[in-house]
């Protein structure tokens, strides 16, 4: 039945991207199929800021923390506590959180299917077909009048249907999920995030330390594929005396550059790791990742119901008109500042301004820069050339 059945939607991926993307797109009446991998959890601490609760409707009982400030932690061990003004941000646990944005989907009407994304294809009516083994092995057809590929930062969707998706660049990601300590200490709180900049850990990214509730998150990145992510993971347990049970372990790319394109101008549009929206210097992606299957939606509905492809585009257009500059402003940061732990430390030291901690919340928690204080925005560009031209040095 489902070879002969040509769906409105087919939708490769159920993370945040992809079930967002199937919520939307079966609560606006299209006929939408969810297609996911069992038992997959992408590597994550699980960070949402207070705009995702609000804009995607998450409720209360899908926060594992609460997180009310930051510890920034640099090369020479100096550590710089930012806390979150008028704010929190929110940790959920990628497993439960998934499936849940999955069944919602489904609740909205989306069909679900398990297996795994194999090819693209066009019948002989030109109609988009999608090949999928489930679980038994059985390869399984969806033909559909139009593909959302969510399949993450390798997606193969992507590879198959949109030139230049192949050229994505990511940094490698590892955590472990731990059993939390029972009580705080100077190396642990429940409602704190640590942050270590520092080059043993990742030559060029940052490792972590996020707390879920009862579990916690320990884990690094780098785009060096020679960096024994697993042996950092390991040093910073060590170092912070973090010996509770390992619950899972988890790898996998993460990028850090929007694809120049997310459509191939006929039927599919990629959406979230897939096309490439994640933060560079952060690596935050569930926001972003749930916002582009939003727009992916919108732009998959527009499409279908006009028969224009040149829909399919909005979703970039409207995503980088809203975060491309913050985007452009963290990818400089993470060229100049991630290089070296002198640069490093400059980085943790200029985060001790409170104007900085000011403006990063107020960015952070409502995705977009502040607009508040314009005196303070000059204030911060002159440290920041100061720190980069070595006027001003680390103390």
């Amino acid at each position: 039945m489902l070879a002969e059945t040509v769906y409105d939607l087919v939708v490769v991926g159920g993370g945040p991207s992809g079930a967002t993307a199937a919520h939307d797109a079966a609560k606006a009446g299209l006929s939408v199929v969810l297609l996911d991998r069992a038992g997959r959890i992408k590597p994550c601490g699980g960070a949402i800021p207070p705009r995702c609760i609000r804009d995607f409707e998450i409720p209360p009982e899908m926060l594992v923390a609460r997180i009310f400030s930051a510890r920034i932690i640099s090369p020479s061990d100096r550590k710089v506590d930012m806390p979150v003004t008028n704010s929190y941000v929110g940790m959920v646990d990628r497993g439960p959180f998934d499936e849940w944005l999955r069944a919602r989907a489904a609740g909205a009407g989306a069909e679900r299917c398990t297996g795994t994304y194999e090819s693209f294809s066009r019948d002989g009516h030109g109609a988009a077909t999608v090949h999928y083994r489930d679980r038994d092995g059985a390869e399984i057809k969806l033909r559909a009048r139009c593909v959302i590929g969510a399949d993450g930062a390798l997606s193969r969707v992507g590879k198959d249907t949109v030139p230049g998706a192949h050229k994505i660049p990511y940094v490698f990601a590892y955590h472990e999920i731990v059993a939390a300590p029972g009580t705080r200490s100077e190396e642990y709180e429940s409602d704190r995030c640590d942050v270590y900049y520092r080059g043993s850990l990742s030559p060029d990214f940052y490792a972590w330390v996020f707390p879920h509730g009862k579990t916690m998150s320990v884990g690094t990145g780098s785009a060096h594929k020679g960096f024994p992510l697993k042996g950092a993971v390991a040093e910073l347990r060590r170092q912070m005396g973090f010996d509770g049970q390992t619950i899972r372990r988890e790898g996998a790319p993460i990028p850090l550059k929007p694809l120049k394109r997310w459509d191939n101008g006929r039927d599919v549009v990629l959406a979230g790791d897939a096309a490439g929206m994640v933060a560079p210097a952060s690596g935050e992606g569930i926001y972003y990742a749930m916002l582009g299957g939003r727009l992916a939606a919108d732009a998959a509905i527009a499409c279908l119901r006009t028969g224009d492809a040149r829909h399919l585009a909005t979703a970039r257009k409207r995503f980088m008109k809203e975060h491309g500059r913050i985007f452009l402003i963290l990818g400089i940061m993470q060229y100049f500042w991630y290089r070296n732990d002198r640069r490093r430390e400059s980085f943790v030291k200029m985060c001790a301004d409170k104007d900085v901690q000011r403006l990063t919340w107020e960015s952070y928690t409502e995705k977009r820069l502040s607009r508040k204080g314009p005196m303070a925005h000059v204030k911060i560009f002159l440290k920041d050339m100061a720190h980069l031209l070595g006027i001003a040095r680390p103390t």
